[in-house]
């Protein structure tokens, strides 16, 4: 069996990290942050390139659907003209 120097064993050490970690990033799910669009992990604290700390208090706030609007400004319309008619 030939000897093998120190130098081939790391640099196969090394190329079996690159594969795995290459596997690993697949597997895991990723969503875009929302300040600056790059694609970040889905259970971050902290996007790891503008460094913007991520949670639902600094999302977007959630406006009511259009019908609900629509809707309850109607319902005010019909009772006001059914009380004053």
């Amino acid at each position: 069996m030939p000897a093998r120097d120190q130098h081939s064993i790391d640099d196969d050490w090394l190329d079996t990290d690159a594969e795995s970690q290459a596997e690993d990033s697949e597997d895991e799910p990723t969503v875009p942050c929302r300040y600056c669009r790059r694609e970040i992990l889905e259970d971050c604290d902290r996007c790891p390139y503008c460094e913007q700390y991520i949670s639902s208090e600094d999302g977007p706030p959630i406006s009511k659907p259009r019908w609900i609007i629509a809707g309850t400004l109607l319902c005010l319309f019909l009772a006001y003209w059914w009380i004053f008619n």
